[in-house]
Parts: structure tokens; C-alpha cells; sequence
């Protein structure tokens, strides 16, 4: 029954976009001088990188040199003064302001800006728009992936829990696929970082963004395009968590590390000057550690798509029997290579966090400490 459900949940939110696709359909007129092919290729690649107020699907100039926009308009929500909630639809992809409650708001950049009824964006000596910007709670496309990412984890593993309850501990269909992976992750990650004894109450988390971030990274390399992985927030989000649990459920072993490194190997008035540079250091550690998380996974999946889509925009601008095939044979081999990115970065995401939840969990067996120095009495 509940697979049922959330079988019909996910063909509701497709169903859902797909119906709005026709009527989020947009003509924009291109009186403006046309741009360099080189410069509209960077301004796609960027445009691609960012997230958006709505689900754009392709677009295309045409006869008339019309440009036409289709995709499904997303919710837009604002707290300006109030809740404010409209269709994304009325931007017309940042042509036209969005009027609600004698309001007016204009999407410039991506980002949401309060303005007047002319659209006037002030700056200031660099350049930064100066105009006030509403506390954004929108619906973006990375925001409806996260949730039918979230969905469909949900789902599978509901499905694979079931299908284990059901046949003895044998799973069966795609279940088969995706045992051997959760136990690599169990006996392979947790236990060898965490230890035998604690790495159960951190397996729901380390399983959870393994999954997370490599369905994440898969969904990005679909004709969709959706780069939710190369989000800084999101990344950060993820890095958050762990830098929490790491923290959180820290032992005094763990703490007295960082505070007292060298322990009781010297006398305290021998570690003063020592500790001016060394407790500084760990306790950087500790920030560090989430912060090259983050990193690592944004800057990965963010260059991949740069070098991919470059690649693609190559073919339009060679435009030869040569220079075309090669830049495709480059771009194809390139996806197969992000394939295996997509579920590596996913791999040194989990495996990292099991190396600091493992640093975080240790405990010194104080007792066996003292069994030299009692074999000499």
C-alpha cells in the first residue's frame, strides 16, 4: 500500500510539471543586437550552473526570431512584510516585473529584488544592486529535485526493508543492486573508520547522503541538467550536518585531543609555549575538516559541467566535418568519466565523514595505560 503511494506521489509531480509546460510557454522578442556565438555559450554555461525560479526544459528562436521559452513555472515565496506567494510565470524569465499586493518584484540574476513599477535597480560604487531583497523561500528546481530525490530514496529502500521482511533476508529484484553496496558501506567505511562498537548509530547518516549525493550527481548528468550538487548551499548544508554529528557526539578522548594534545607525556609549565601554536592549529581542525567537505564535492561537480557543456559548445563553433565529431567523441567520453565521478565524490564524502565520526568516537582504554608501569613493581 504505501508503495502504491509513493508510486502515485511521483506521478503526480511529474504529472504536475508536465502540465504546466504548454502554458509556461513564453515569447520573448530578440530586437536586441545579437550577441557573440563564444559570449552566448559562457552566458548558457552560467545560466546552466545556477539555480532557477522555474523548470526551464529547452528554448528556441523562432522563423520570426522569437525566442521561446518551455518549461513549467515553479512557486515563488517571498516574506516581504508578509508572506507573498505567486507563479514564477510572471517573471517570463526576468523580461517582466511580478506585481502582488501592489508589490513589484524583479528577478535579476537569478535573485530576487523589491523595486518600483518601472523596474529600476540602483547600485552602488562596485556595482552591487542597493535594492531591498525579500527573505526567499521559493520553490526552485534544486529544491524539486531534492524532494523526489528524497521521494524515491524513500520509496526504494521502504520497498527494499519489505521485500527483506518478506523473503528471509533475501533480497530480491533491484534489491540485489543495491545490497552489495550497503553492505560494502557498512563493513568497508563505517567499521574500519568508527569501530565495531559505535558505527551502527552513524550508519543511517553515512547511508542516507551516500545515496543522497549520488543520485543527486546522476539526476545532473540527465538531459534535465539539473547541477544540484555543484550548489555551494547545498554542499555546505551537507558539510553542516557532519560537522555537527562530528562535534556533538564527540568523547572527552576526542576533546581532551584537541585541547591537550600531548596529554600527560610532560609536566603543564613544560607545554605552554607548545600549546600558543598547537591548540590553535586543532582546534582550526575542526573547521577545516567540514570545509574541504564542501568543497571538494562543489568544485568537482562544478567543473565537470563547465568541462562538458565547453565541450558541447565547441561543436557549434568549429562547425566542421573535424572539429565537430572530435569535440562530440570528447564531450561522450567525458559523461562516461563523470559517471564514475558522480559515485566517487559520493564514495569521499562518506568515507571522510566515517574518518571524523571515527576521530569523534574514539576512546582510550585508560586502564591498560597504567599495566607497564604496575609490571615493574
Amino acid at each position: 500500500m504505501r508503495k502504491t503511494f509513493f508510486f502515485k506521489v511521483l506521478v503526480a509531480i511529474a504529472l504536475l510539471l508536465s502540465s504546466n509546460i504548454f502554458a509556461f510557454e513564453t515569447k520573448v522578442s530578440s530586437d536586441e543586437p545579437k550577441q557573440d556565438l563564444k559570449t552566448e555559450i559562457k552566458e548558457y554555461i552560467q545560466h546552466h550552473l545556477q539555480d532557477s525560479h522555474d523548470f526551464s526544459l529547452y528554448s528556441y528562436t523562432d522563423e520570426s526570431s522569437e525566442h521561446h521559452y518551455v518549461g513549467a513555472p515553479l512557486p515563488v515565496i517571498l516574506w516581504d512584510n508578509g508572506l507573498k506567494f505567486f507563479s514564477s510565470s510572471k517573471f517570463h524569465h526576468g523580461e517582466t516585473l511580478a506585481e502582488v499586493d501592489g508589490n513589484y518584484y524583479k528577478l535579476y540574476h537569478s535573485k530576487i529584488y523589491k523595486t518600483d513599477a518601472a523596474g529600476t535597480i540602483n547600485y552602488d560604487e562596485e556595482q552591487h544592486p542597493t535594492n531591498v531583497k525579500p527573505i526567499d523561500f521559493s520553490i526552485t528546481k534544486s529544491v524539486v529535485m531534492i524532494i523526489i530525490t528524497c521521494l524515491l530514496m524513500f520509496w526504494l529502500f521502504t520497498s527494499l526493508a519489505k521485500s527483506y521482511a518478506k523473503n528471509g533476508s533475501v533480497p530480491t529484484g533491484v534489491g540485489r543492486f543495491f545490497e552489495p553496496i550497503v553492505v560494502y558501506i557498512r563493513d568497508d567505511i563505517a567499521k574500519p573508520n568508527i569501530g565495531e562498537k559505535k558505527y551502527a548509530k552513524y550508519m543511517p547518516y553515512l547511508l542516507t547522503v551516500f545515496f543522497f549525493i549520488w543520485f543527486l550527481n546522476i539526476f545532473g548528468l540527465t538531459p534535465l541538467g539539473i547541477n544540484v550538487t555543484g550548489n555551494i548551499a547545498v554542499t555546505v548544508a551537507l558539510a553542516l550536518i557532519t560537522f555537527l554529528l562530528t562535534n556533538l557526539t564527540g568523547t572527552k578522548d576526542y576533546w581532551k585531543h584537541i585541547f591537550d594534545p600531548l596529554g600527560d607525556t610532560m609536566p603543564w609549565y613544560g607545554k605552554i609555549l607548545i600549546y600558543i601554536i598547537l591548540v590553535p592549529i586543532e582546534v582550526l581542525g575542526i573547521f577545516i575538516k567540514p570545509f574541504a567537505l564542501l568543497i571538494r564535492l562543489y568544485a568537482n561537480m562544478q567543473a565537470g559541467h563547465i568541462v562538458l557543456m565547453s565541450l558541447i559548445g565547441l561543436m557549434f563553433i568549429f562547425k566542421s566535418w573535424l572539429g565537430s565529431p572530435l569535440s562530440f567523441g570528447l564531450a561522450f567520453a567525458i559523461s562516461l568519466i563523470e559517471i564514475l565521478v558522480a559515485v566517487l565524490q559520493a564514495y569521499i564524502f562518506t568515507m571522510l565523514s566515517a574518518l571524523y565520526f571515527g576521530f569523534a568516537a574514539e576512546e582510550h582504554d585508560h586502564g591498560h595505560d597504567d599495566e607497564p608501569e604496575l609490571a615493574h613493581l
